[in-house]
């Protein structure tokens, strides 16, 4: 998934992950010569409770980011289940939050997300689970996360689905890409957020 030298990983410091470290399907091609400086872009969403989320919710935290949906009964369950767990690890910790946005906005709107927020024991000062415009959201994923391979343009026949959590440092940064299916990837995002605490 990704092209990453392991010189890059010493002991306790973690990578810094731009366009130029990805495998380049799954970066847009005008970003795939970039080497430095990526960030997150600005972002505006809404979340369970009808609110507006944006990067400012986020300013100097370290969150996890995912995609899902809400009729999904394959790997979103798991998914949602692994999140539910980082968020009892970093129940206390004002340092990290966590974004879930929804990859068919149109059927999941605020109703629906309150009632998923509900089910799975979403915390809303803890987790934020959005909804908004397709088109953003589609962009927000293959454009700063890059969470996805195929190519799309957020239209009505454009679908993404992927396992991917993303870890995003205190300077909208990503520093980690993980299998949220995988227990032991859901671990090692654990041990990966504490270094990240630990590096401001």
């Amino acid at each position: 998934m990704l092209i990453v030298s392991c010189n890059n990983i010493t002991k306790g410091v973690l990578p810094i992950y731009n366009p130029s470290n990805f495998n380049p399907e799954l970066v847009d091609k005008s970003l795939q010569n970039t080497t430095k400086n990526h960030t997150v872009t600005d972002f505006s969403l809404i979340n369970q409770n009808g609110k507006t989320i944006t990067q400012v919710d986020y300013q100097d935290k370290i969150y996890v980011a995912d995609f899902f949906f809400t009729k999904c009964g394959t790997i979103c369950p798991i998914m949602t289940n692994n999140m539910a767990m980082l968020q009892q690890e970093f129940l206390n910790n004002e340092d990290v939050l966590f974004l879930s946005l929804s990859v068919t906005p149109d059927i999941d709107n605020v109703p629906v997300l309150r009632e998923y927020a509900t089910n799975k024991g979403v915390i809303d000062s803890k987790w934020h689970v959005t909804t908004g415009d397709k088109k953003h959201i589609y962009e927000l994923a293959r454009k700063s996360y890059f969470a996805v391979v195929e190519q799309g343009d957020g239209g009505l026949q454009d679908f993404i689905h992927t396992p991917n959590f993303i870890l995003v440092d205190k300077k909208k940064q990503i520093r980690g890409i993980y299998d949220g299916t995988s227990i032991e990837d859901i671990n090692r995002i654990i041990e990966d957020i504490k270094i990240l605490q630990n590096s401001f």
